[in-house]
């Protein structure tokens, strides 16, 4: 236990507790919804049995949350208030993951219960939203400008773009991918509806049983990171001597980072030769720039010089982040992000040009290395709870895949197309560090083959499944807001939180 969570009090084990439970439970609830997606196919045309095709699917998430990259998983974080961000351990921060992972749960469970494939990461980034607008509004006294800084809106664009798009590259892929199967494989029995008493032919059952496997590793390897990077945020805020900083970094790693440190130092100082302020002062600074709609200003890298040199100076004398006295990694890390954002917001508004681009690009990622990882036991968990959701979920999605989109049923061809096409869509997303949706990718892929075939669409499931795409991000913005009031008014009243 001390190894997992170092020195903590009652307090904070109790809050810790709370939160990791809804981070779970919120993985636990999209295995209803995501992870049912990769199971709904073989199921539904019986080539596994459910409890061989959960056990399977779960396998694999799990490989595909190991082999992630972290990119999805931090690219959520970035949504948040960069205040919030920077103080999860102060009353407001438990606030913010309280309220995001309650609204997203809500939100997933009613959906899950009328049986339609709403989309967790849609959810998510909702409450995140709810949350980001309700904390500025209430910091501002303006509705106005929490609209323009609660949220990193270039982020959120990024988001927004890719969850969209998604659903549409679902759809005319599929399509065509059916067309092009169609014109090229003549064996009728790939597009008749499955025998409800036998399983389909052996070569069939393996291609369905491999685009499962895709799915399945593919979704693991992006819609599990959304709920470490969340796990990761809580870990950092309560104890951030354990977690703040990645403690498994070689000597070598410090050195760099060192070695950088003065190379930034002298490129900083040439940009602008004012004196440095204190350390609260460079963090406001820096804090407000980072904010969306912050704008540059002749402070900001004399601020950022003032994080450089603090970094230099906690690591000074130390050969590896573990030699850090536990105390000090928090405030470590904070440097590192005030250093890691700032650069590539400068860079990003082309406010470094040529090598010294270049050189501090490289040293904001070399530092991100010792901020932006995720332990195993982080990751075993999300996939666990994952599995365990498809386990007692899976059913009601299933038969909204395999009945109730198109007028007849899904065919093994039908199912195959969308799931190699959602296989392909989600691996690049990832790869890139984009979010996307399991759920729209395949339900729009199923419906896209449907109308490639001529089925016919449901346009009852249809007009459904467009509503809660279509709601889910203002009704998830508002529970996100409404939680976030709320749960400050219960810590300050009942914890005396503040």
């Amino acid at each position: 236990m001390d190894h997992l969570f170092g020195s903590i009090s009652s307090l904070q084990l109790l809050f810790l507790v709370l939160a990791l439970a809804l981070a779970f439970a919120f993985e636990f609830v999209n295995g209803f919804h995501d992870t049912a997606n990769a199971v709904a196919t073989v199921i539904y045309t019986h080539s596994l049995p459910p409890a061989v095709a959960v056990v399977w699917s779960g396998m694999w998430n799990l490989i595909g949350v190991l082999c992630s990259n972290g990119l999805v998983a931090f690219g959520v974080v970035a949504l948040l208030p960069v205040e919030l961000v920077m103080n999860v351990g102060s009353g407001a921060g438990f606030a913010m993951v309280f309220s995001l992972l309650i609204s997203a749960i809500v939100w997933n469970l009613g959906t899950w219960y009328l049986g339609l494939p709403a989309s967790s990461s849609h959810t998510l980034f909702g409450s995140i939203m709810g949350v980001g607008l309700m904390n500025a509004m209430l910091n501002s006294g303006s509705f106005a400008v929490g609209v323009r800084t609660g949220v990193n809106w270039s982020k959120a664009q990024d988001i927004g773009v890719a969850l969209l798009l998604s659903p549409l590259v679902g759809f005319v892929c599929t399509a065509l991918l059916f067309l092009l199967i169609k014109a090229l494989i003549k064996r009728p029995e790939l597009y008749t509806e499955p025998d409800p008493k036998k399983a389909p032919p052996l070569w069939i059952r393996a291609i369905l049983c491999l685009t499962c496997t895709g799915v399945s590793y593919a979704h693991g390897s992006n819609d599990g990171q959304k709920g470490m990077g969340l796990i990761m945020l809580i870990l950092i805020g309560i104890i951030p001597g354990t977690y703040a900083l990645n403690l498994a970094g070689q000597p070598a790693d410090v050195a760099k980072i060192v070695a950088f440190s003065h190379t930034a130092a002298a490129i900083i100082q040439k940009q602008s030769p004012a004196a440095p302020p204190d350390a609260v002062t460079a963090s406001k600074t820096l804090g407000a720039y980072l904010k969306s709609g912050g704008a540059f200003n002749s402070n900001i890298f004399p601020a950022l010089a003032e994080k450089n040199a603090e970094i230099d100076s906690f690591l000074k004398g130390h050969a590896t982040i573990a030699d850090i006295p536990e105390k000090q990694r928090g405030a470590l890390r904070t440097a590192f992000y005030y250093t890691a954002e700032t650069i590539g917001k400068l860079n990003k508004a082309k406010k470094l040009t040529g090598p010294d681009a270049t050189t501090l690009t490289t040293y904001q990622s070399t530092i991100e290395k010792e901020t932006k990882y995720i332990p195993l036991w982080v990751q075993v968990a999300v996939a666990l709870s994952l599995g365990f959701g498809t386990m007692i979920g899976w059913k009601r999605i299933v038969v909204t895949v395999g009945e109730k989109i198109g007028k007849s049923h899904l065919t093994y061809a039908q199912g195959a197309s969308a799931e190699l096409v959602a296989m392909i869509t989600i691996l690049l997303a990832t790869f890139n560090g984009l979010n996307v949706s399991t759920t729209h990718v395949l339900s729009s892929g199923v419906a896209g083959s449907m109308a490639a075939n001529h089925s016919g669409l449901q346009m009852g499931t249809l007009r459904n499944l467009l509503m809660a795409w279509v709601l889910t991000l203002p009704v998830c913005i508002f529970l996100g807001a409404m939680f976030f009031a709320a749960a400050l008014l219960v810590l300050a009243r009942v914890f005396g939180v503040h």
